[in-house]
């Protein structure tokens, strides 16, 4: 089947929105990627002993451009709509030609915004069909963060590293994990249903609603939770479950790691939540649901944290012995709860 969506488009439109940098180009980026090939393996080793979780070999470093960043990923979006493109422009709600550009406008935009702010990202977990292990890196927004915030470069660099290290032992040190996080997502597309008007006549309802008692219309949950289904409501809930305690986890990791070695490790940590309650961004972040994701660093921090003060570190590897050990939504925010059901 060719693509329901049009692809290139949304490229386009994230193109326009990442813009270009003046570092893009920088004989700068030779040093960086040489530099990120040695930092990485060192991290791999800090975050094995950290987590006893097992990483076996290195993972290939890549140093992509902002436009290179919305490649892959569009590639991604495309493997996991693929199922049911069709399905989402054959609703009666809106033209199919309209709701091809809109998908593919809406896609482009949230991965412009975020290619100007991403620095790493681990790739495995990305569903694109390739199995392919490596860690990509934004090498102009790495340099820009550290120029316009004085960094050190070599500690900001390894405490990226770090993070990223962190969700490959998550990914690679739990055999069964990234295969459940897939089955996931299958299940949220699978859960795609044209309609024809009941649900935007409830849609109209609740926003007036909303309207007359001041309360929210949207939650951080954004546009995904607005037009999902009950089915996919459950869905978005396992997964906010699970991003939560892996984003949690990483980062309790990765400051743990960094507060031993990393002289500079408080103003980093600072510098990056103040960069992601910037209100300049918080319309956005509602919007596409990336609140959601604020939140997932908040909570699975505390739930990390609340397990290890009330049962020790080790008690978080009962997380990793099955799925069904995995903290609810719910349970994130009781870890006494999570504690008393998998104990």
């Amino acid at each position: 089947m060719s693509d329901a969506v049009p692809w290139p488009f949304a490229g386009r439109v994230a193109g326009l929105i990442a813009g270009s940098h003046p570092l893009a180009d920088s004989y700068h980026l030779d040093h960086l990627a040489a530099n990120l090939a040695s930092i990485v393996p060192r991290a791999n080793a800090l975050v094995t002993a950290e987590t006893r979780l097992p990483l076996p070999g290195d993972p290939d470093v890549v140093l992509v451009s902002r436009k290179e960043w919305v490649e892959r990923n569009i590639a991604s979006f495309r493997h996991i709509l693929a199922p049911a493109e069709q399905r989402l422009i054959e609703s009666n709600e809106i033209s199919a030609a309209v709701g091809r550009r809109m998908v593919a406008a809406e896609t482009g935009a949230l991965l412009g915004f975020l290619s100007r702010r991403v620095l790493g990202q681990y790739e495995l977990v990305l569903p694109t069909g390739d199995d392919g292990d490596s860690i990509a890196f934004v090498g102009s927004n790495i340099l820009a963060m550290e120029r316009s915030n004085q960094l050190r470069p070599a500690e900001f660099r390894m405490w990226i590293a770090l993070h990223e290290a962190a969700h490959r032992a998550q990914f690679v040190g739990v055999p069964w994990l990234r295969g459940h996080f897939l089955s996931l997502v299958e299940r949220m597309v699978s859960a795609v249903q044209p309609s024809r008007f009941g649900r935007t006549r409830s849609l109209m309802n609740r926003a007036m609603t909303a309207r007359r008692d001041g309360s929210r219309f949207l939650d951080e949950r954004g546009l995904m939770g607005l037009f999902a289904t009950p089915e996919q409501s459950e869905v978005l809930d396992e997964i906010q479950g699970l991003m939560s305690l892996l984003e949690g986890h990483g980062h309790v990791v990765m400051d743990r790691i960094g507060e031993r070695l990393l002289t500079s490790q408080a103003r980093m940590a600072a510098l990056l939540k103040a960069r992601r309650a910037d209100p300049r961004t918080a319309a956005f972040l509602r919007l596409t649901g990336l609140e959601m994701k604020i939140r997932q660093y908040e909570l699975g921090e505390a739930f990390v944290l609340a397990v290890e003060r009330e049962a020790g570190w080790s008690a978080l590897d009962r997380a990793w012995v099955k799925p069904s050990n995995l903290p609810t939504a719910t349970e994130i925010e009781d870890p006494l709860r999570w504690l008393a059901r998998t104990d």
